[in-house]
């Protein structure tokens, strides 16, 4: 039985970005593990660790607009593979750092190009495809990231054992690998002619516009909330709650997440393809649901069993929200809109920033369970979004979403 591609249906685009996606994600999950332990080896505190990591994300939430900006004006092939070569070049510098000012410094420079790369990828990955293809699209991409993020921890633990330097000298070697197959695979010959196309009307559109069309508005609100839960929560609380309330063992801990990333693997691709075929709300009804019955059975786990299955739930529930919520912002995105990519990328690492912080306040004062509670609440906004959408499966490539025509009008009047 022959074994057919999953991307036999869909632009060169597509697979390259895929391909650049996982060196990116096996870099970075050999370097995580080693980044707090090289921070630590300098002998600064769990503040300043924190820092270092958090840092990185800052950088990148800070500088989204500059990146969207770059892409309108250069283009998404030159942003990307500029991006991932700057972040080889500041991480190579990690890797020689002496102190631990030196390491900070190194780490959020690096974020500067990891926004220009994550802003330029998703730009060109959403307007090289069909309405009707881009949930899969979508899933695609994230399952290179999800494959890499599973395969690369494994390989950081060795490397530790030989040198703390040594998991970002590799990760340098694998953004330089991505970089070569984005400038390699990404050139406009290999694209073709629809994902060369600069813009619609010879401009860029501009965050304002966008922002005038509620499937847009809802497609930020759903990104925030999302990687409120799916990352920010899960990064930060989760694994103090099962080893100090849960009296699990940090195995439990790992345990659930790699099951979460397995269950989220199994359906990626099934939940891009449903959103494309029975639409972006019917995928997310489901999508919210279930990250809302897993929030549900973590925030009552009295064992660790429960989490366990809480963790899974919600992984089958991420599979939806990695996919549906990006189709959206392609659906109102005609043409090259780098800017309104790099907005909606902002709520989302705004949502992995912001919740930590403001759960962490509210677990200091009261319970895990408290925050748990008060993200359910939070969460459940979530299906008074959903609902609002429009049910069906997008519309064609050719129509507008409702809201552009006017939009488009206004501005030939400007």
């Amino acid at each position: 039985m022959k074994i057919q591609s999953p991307f036999r249906d869909f632009p060169p685009a597509v697979a390259a970005l895929t391909m650049v996606s996982f060196f990116v994600a096996v870099g970075f999950g050999v370097v995580i593990p080693a980044i707090p332990i090289f921070a630590a080896s300098f002998g600064v505190s769990a503040t300043a660790i924190g820092l270092v990591i958090s840092a990185f994300a800052v950088a990148r939430l800070v500088s989204g607009l500059l990146a969207g900006k770059l892409v309108e004006k250069y283009g998404e092939r030159l942003v990307l593979g500029s991006g991932l070569l700057m972040v080889a070049f500041f991480t190579l510098l990690t890797a020689l750092a002496n102190s631990y000012s030196e390491l900070l410094i190194f780490r959020t420079a690096g974020g500067l190009g990891s926004s220009m790369f994550s802003v330029a990828a998703g730009s060109l990955l959403l307007r090289s495809v069909d309405d009707d293809q881009r949930g899969r699209a979508q899933s695609l991409f994230n399952g290179g990231f999800l494959l890499g993020a599973i395969s690369g921890p494994a390989f950081g633990g060795i490397l530790l054992n030989i040198s703390l330097r040594a998991p970002f000298f590799i990760y340098a070697i694998t953004l330089i690998a991505a970089a070569a197959t984005a400038l390699i695979r990404l050139t406009t010959t290999k694209l073709g002619e629809k994902s060369a196309t600069p813009s619609i009307n010879g401009s860029a559109m501009r965050i304002r516009d966008a922002m005038a069309i509620p499937s847009y508005r809802i497609a930020l609100a759903l990104t925030f909330l999302g990687s409120w839960v799916l990352f920010g929560l899960r990064s930060s609380l989760v694994p103090l709650f099962v080893t100090d309330e849960l009296k699990a063992s940090t195995t439990i801990v790992g345990l659930g997440f790699t099951l979460a990333a397995l269950a989220n693997g199994a359906i990626l691709l099934k939940a891009g393809k449903l959103a494309d075929t029975k639409g972006r709300r019917h995928a997310l009804l489901i999508g919210t649901t279930l990250v809302f019955l897993g929030l549900a059975l973590l925030t009552l786990a009295f064992h660790p069993a429960l989490y366990i299955g809480s963790m899974i739930i919600m992984g089958f529930g991420g599979a939806f929200f990695g996919s549906a919520p990006a189709a959206l912002v392609g659906d109102v995105v005609k043409g090259r809109g780098g800017r309104v990519i790099a907005f909606f990328q902002m709520a989302g690492d705004a949502g992995m920033m912001v919740g930590p912080i403001l759960l962490g306040v509210i677990a200091d004062l009261a319970s895990y369970r408290i925050s748990f509670l008060t993200t359910l609440i939070l969460f459940s906004f979530t299906f008074y979004l959903v609902l609002a959408l429009p049910k069906g499966a997008p519309t064609s490539s050719q129509e507008e979403p409702i809201g552009a025509k006017e939009i488009r009008l206004n501005n030939r009047e400007d």
